[in-house]
């Protein structure tokens, strides 16, 4: 019961978040910087996940960048350094 109670107060508080923070700008064909302006480091349960884009550092950018497309079709930027967001890179390279 506990269990249920906290994930219910979890989905709501990322619902809420989501709106606010890691928005990444929309893309140019060539893009000379960063994509990234703002990272979000808080869990976003995979679920909510359509796909995910590694951007390695380079001369463009000095970060690596992480960037999550929802399933309602919102771009997210997540802090690679977060132990969940690792995992997923993890995941994804071992593909």
């Amino acid at each position: 019961m506990m269990a249920k109670a906290v994930a219910a107060a979890l989905t709501l508080l990322l619902i809420s978040a989501l709106g606010t923070q890691g928005k990444a700008p929309a893309r140019s064909a060539i893009e000379l910087r960063c994509l990234c302006i703002d990272t979000y480091s808080k869990f976003i349960h995979p679920k909510f996940i359509q796909n995910v884009n590694l951007s390695p550092a380079g001369p463009h950018c000095k970060n690596v960048e992480v960037i999550a497309t929802l399933k309602d079709g919102r771009e997210v930027c997540l802090e690679p350094t977060a132990p969940w967001v690792k995992l997923i890179i993890k995941a994804i390279l071992d593909k």
